[in-house]
């Protein structure tokens, strides 16, 4: 196998101690918004983002006026982007059904599937207004029928930005704060005097959230790991630079930290995308940030085969997949480790992100070798239940329990079944004692 790198990112070291600096001012953060509740919240939120509203919790008053800021071009737009992602969460949801059968007379076993009742969705901000994300995580909920939603999201150039507010608000939150942050994720899972605690955190983020959730996994739930945006471009000879560059630069700019990789079996390819990223860098807007990504964590890796390709995508497990090759439909087979796909040079990571139907929240750093992203069955859970309607079943079932709790050491969990045996069995066991064996007919 002959891999070669054209582009390197930042080392790994270098990377850990990154990621070591993030934990330490998470876990003290997270550690006062226990002890001191509001009063951290709001120290927090002024000093990261000098913001101190009498509340951080809009009324419907406030909500109204955000809104009534929106045009009705933008609010139409939002609401045909949430309307895709409503359409594609509910189709999901009609695929989850409740299940019963009879596994031998007598015996009933079934789950049932039960939304989770209250979920706090995050909705990133600071530097860009995460429009989408609302979609993503408060419309999904409400697909889900949960029935307490609250959402929280940074203030936007120092005040709340109204079409996210609109989003929040048209997806189905119940309660809308303006908190950005560590502040919020705390918030949020931890409660304080006015926001009371939710089972669920849910939602993108830059590493302060992503840390924040990891930290505070066990207290609540959470939907995945979803950090700093991270892209793969897959792509041979059948594209050019420009597209490839594009895309690569198009995720880049969501922060300073957002790994973006060419992956390709074309020399020529790789060169060229270098060159076009060098000349879109002159005239993107947001080339501060894009540039700076990906000069630290931008990558190209020259293989010689679509085989190498594969396993190297594989191993990087990366957020967002773009593919654009002669055999599309060779990576969608063969594929099992990344957040989504997005197949054929027609498509694009931005489509996803904002508007095409999809989750967005996507699984970052690895996860996508565990988990898959965002979706309605996330705020899902699946219980299952028995019920034993017969004297013959639960005499039959209780022998074989007894006498496999006895096979483990566990007189008391045999006399559960014992207990059953005798009173609906009409067979006498001592206490403790197995039940009797009888050979099954087959």
């Amino acid at each position: 196998m002959t891999i070669r790198h054209l582009k390197t990112a930042r080392s790994e070291a270098d990377r850990a101690e990154d990621d070591a600096k993030v934990r330490a001012i998470v876990e003290a953060g997270l550690a006062d918004i226990a002890v001191r509740g509001d009063s951290a919240v709001r120290d927090m939120a002024v000093k990261f983002d000098d913001y101190a509203p009498a509340s951080y919790r809009l009324s419907e008053a406030d909500i109204n006026d955000l809104m009534a800021k929106v045009s009705d071009r933008d609010m139409a737009d939002l609401k045909f982007a949430q309307d895709q992602v409503r359409k594609f969460a509910q189709a999901q949801r009609e695929s989850m059904l409740d299940i019963e059968v009879e596994p031998m007379p007598g015996v009933i076993l079934g789950h049932k599937t039960i939304p989770v009742q209250s979920v706090g969705c995050y909705v990133p901000g600071g530097k860009f207004p995460m429009v989408a994300s609302a979609h993503m995580s408060v419309a999904t909920a409400s697909v889900a029928k949960v029935p307490r939603i609250i959402a929280c999201t940074p203030p936007f150039n120092g005040e709340p930005n109204p079409a996210v507010i609109a989003a929040m608000h048209l997806g189905g939150a119940h309660e809308i704060y303006v908190l950005g942050g560590i502040q919020a994720v705390g918030a949020m899972a931890i409660g304080t005097e006015t926001i009371d605690p939710v089972h669920m955190l849910v939602g993108p983020g830059n590493a302060f959230v992503a840390e924040a959730k990891r930290q505070l996994f066990g207290r609540v739930g959470i939907d995945l790991f979803a950090g700093p945006t991270e892209t793969m471009v897959i792509a041979d000879d059948t594209v050019d630079g420009e597209l490839c560059a594009t895309d690569l630069l198009g995720q880049a700019e969501h922060g300073y930290n957002s790994p973006a990789v060419l992956l390709t079996n074309s020399e020529k390819l790789a060169r060229e995308t270098l060159q076009e990223i060098d000349r879109l860098l002159t005239i993107l807007p947001t080339a501060e940030t894009a540039g700076k990504s990906w000069e630290d964590y931008g990558e190209i890796i020259l293989c010689d085969t679509y085989e190498e390709m594969l396993s190297v995508a594989e191993d990087i497990a990366s957020e967002h997949v773009q593919v654009m090759t002669d055999r599309d439909d060779w990576f969608l087979e063969h594929m099992t480790c990344y957040g989504a796909l997005f197949l054929g040079p027609r498509t694009n990571v931005a489509n996803g992100d904002k508007v095409i139907g999809t989750n967005h929240t996507l699984p970052t750093k690895k996860a996508g070798r565990y988990t898959g992203g965002l979706w309605v069955g996330k705020f899902l859970k699946t219980h299952s239940y028995q019920k034993i309607t017969t004297d013959e079943a639960a005499a039959d079932i209780g022998a074989y329990g007894s006498r496999l709790c006895l096979l483990e050491g566990f007189t008391g969990h045999a006399e559960q079944c014992n207990i059953r045996v005798r009173r609906y069995g009409g067979v006498n066991i001592p206490y403790g004692g197995p039940a009797p064996y009888q050979k099954p007919d087959m």
